[in-house]
């Protein structure tokens, strides 16, 4: 779990202790970019992060032979109809799978928001800077003048890199089980109107950057929890505890006033995107409220870490 753990990460952080040593006398862009480039190899080497992908890549797997086979069954073809909303988007997407395997791409996105992505997301930022000071090599990053400032950013952006990648990890597994299961076609709409292939499969690339954008603001608030310990483990638990608080806020209707601001509120709006024509007021509202979650926990990360005693 930590860097002194994951031996196939070596040749990488053998790069970063050598663009730390050249670079004493005037880091510049290329030197962030170095450093950017051997966070990306190390994260994505780990065994940790190469399972969370693979069970994120499995989930549209299941889904899909779990349609088979439940049509195999029955010719009713599921339970519901297009329809409404952002939260009856699992529904209305998973009612359309056997006519269309491209919405399977849209039901998997829709099954692993709520929990497993952001969870993956948890675990990697919680683990950024609390990793690395359970590690000991937290202080010999800060040797180096690219400042504090500097490496949590350069974290940051690796989280989010993070998040594109599952987003992608999963529509893609779920683009391909749906090729090879189901049919491919036009796509009909929530709202009933049909549009083209090509169309479709434009929006489901679009849904995927919405769904790694609405990750945004937990990429912060892991991030910020990581500042706070340094224990890996606990910054992951507390992350993931705090996502399934909110969730469970999210769903209890005496609190409808203050739930438009978690930030798991809007998620599934990507939903909207499956219109014709689309619905921007939620999509607009998540992305905006993204955008606050990170600019607050980022700040707040930033103020910690900056002022933080390191001691490993």
């Amino acid at each position: 779990m930590s860097r002194a753990e994951t031996t196939e990460a070596e040749p990488a952080e053998d790069m970063r202790e050598g663009a730390t040593a050249g670079a004493v006398r005037r880091p510049g862009p290329l030197w962030s970019l170095g450093l950017l480039r051997s966070e990306l190899l190390i994260t994505f080497r780990r065994w940790r992060t190469l399972a969370l992908l693979g069970v994120l890549a499995a989930v549209p797997v299941l889904i899909g032979i779990a349609v088979k086979i439940e049509t195999g069954d029955s010719s009713s073809g599921g339970p519901g109809g297009p329809g409404g909303g952002g939260g009856d988007a699992g529904p209305a997407f998973i009612a359309q799978v056997t006519n269309n395997g491209l919405f399977l791409v849209f039901t998997a996105l829709a099954a692993t928001l709520p929990f497993f992505l952001p969870m993956a997301i948890g675990v990697i930022a919680g683990d950024a800077i609390a990793g690395e000071a359970n590690a000991g090599t937290l202080r010999y990053l800060l040797v180096a003048p690219a400042g504090r400032t500097r490496l949590l950013l350069t974290k940051y952006a690796t989280v989010l890199a993070f998040c594109l990648v599952a987003t992608l990890v999963v529509a893609l597994s779920a683009l391909t089980v749906g090729a090879l299961l189901f049919p491919l076609g036009d796509v009909t709409t929530i709202s009933g109107t049909t549009i083209g292939f090509a169309d479709g499969l434009g929006r489901a690339l679009l849904i995927a950057l919405v769904v790694a954008a609405s990750l945004t603001g937990v990429a912060a608030l892991g991030l910020f929890v990581s500042t706070l310990t340094s224990s890996g483990i606990a910054a992951m638990a507390t992350t993931v505890g705090l996502l399934t608080t909110v969730q469970i806020l999210d769903q209890i209707p005496q609190l409808h006033a203050i739930q438009p601001y978690l930030f798991s509120h809007y998620w599934l709006s990507f939903a909207d995107l499956v219109r014709d024509p689309v619905y921007w007021d939620d999509l607009v509202k998540n992305l905006g409220l993204q955008a606050l979650y990170a600019a607050v926990f980022g700040s707040a990360a930033w103020a910690r870490f900056t002022a933080k005693d390191i001691t490993a």
